[in-house]
């Protein structure tokens, strides 16, 4: 049986914790920010997990993560 690709652009946006979950970065933090606060640019800094409803799509994406 042949090997299943990764699909590079997935790889580069997800990272895969120790307990096995996937999580990526927050949108909204590449222009525009003038009229965001403080508070809501430093939480966009943060790392959030993947919803559940897409887990089973990603790990599709990325087989061998």
């Amino acid at each position: 049986m042949p090997k299943v690709k990764t699909r590079s652009a997935a790889a580069k946006r997800f990272k895969k914790t120790g307990t096995g979950k996937l999580m990526r970065m927050k949108a909204n933090k590449s222009h525009i920010l003038n009229k965001k606060t403080r508070k809501r640019k430093r939480n966009l800094r943060k790392q959030t997990e993947i919803d559940a409803s897409n887990v089973k799509q990603m790990k599709r994406c990325m087989p061998y993560m």
